[in-house]
């Protein structure tokens, strides 16, 4: 999602599985990073808050600005990206997320799903 407009700008539909979401944010970043030149971001919520997503955002030159999931552990985002100003202001853009499937179940017709299977689901 364009943080702007809060257009969608990618998306992917895969089974669920242990890390059926960091894999396809990843390949989508990859996408996004051959389109554009110097330092970008990836917002994301609690559940991509680990180590391992945390490095390989940072090896594709984004900036992770994933949500600190701090509740009994450490965060894997430290100082370097909370401490400026642009995380506050992803962390706040995070909710235009839930309004893209609010229109998509209301005006998308995707409230209920018409077909079974990640194929002809997607």
């Amino acid at each position: 999602m364009d943080n702007r407009h809060g257009l969608v700008l990618a998306t992917r539909n895969t089974q669920a599985a242990g890390k059926a979401e960091q894999e396809p944010a990843l390949e989508m970043a990859k996408s996004r990073n051959r389109r554009r030149k110097g330092r970008k971001t990836v917002g994301a919520d609690k559940g991509y808050d680990t180590a391992d997503f945390v490095e390989r955002t940072r090896k594709l030159k984004f900036t992770p600005h994933v949500a600190q999931n701090d509740t009994n552990r450490s965060s894997a985002v430290d100082g370097r990206t909370t401490r400026h100003g642009g995380y506050a202001v992803s962390q706040r853009k995070l909710n235009l997320v839930e309004e893209i499937f609010g229109r998509l179940k209301t005006i998308g017709l995707m409230r209920k799903t018409r077909h079974k299977g990640v194929k002809r689901g997607g």
